[in-house]
């Protein structure tokens, strides 16, 4: 009789985008009423605001590297190895 498989929430496991997983439609108002109270708090507005700044600033960065205005800093660590 072969083992039967049991999720240990210490490991970590993947799959695939066209895995499906299933919620019931108590597990799925739990959820979305979940995201929704948090997303709609002063705090949660604040770092949705954040991350949009950091996109932004990220995508300048990048920009200024491509166009040689941002110049890549060596890596002094391997320097003293």
């Amino acid at each position: 009789m072969a083992n039967k498989i049991t999720y240990d929430p210490n490991k970590k496991y993947t799959w695939g985008p066209e895995d499906s997983f299933i919620l019931s439609g108590a597990e799925f108002g739990l959820v979305l009423n979940t995201l929704r109270a948090v997303l709609s708090t002063e705090e949660a507005a604040r770092i949705l605001l954040a991350a949009r700044a950091n996109e932004i600033i990220e995508g300048t960065l990048g920009r200024a590297v491509e166009d040689g205005i941002a110049k890549e800093v060596p890596d002094t660590q391997d320097a003293n190895l």
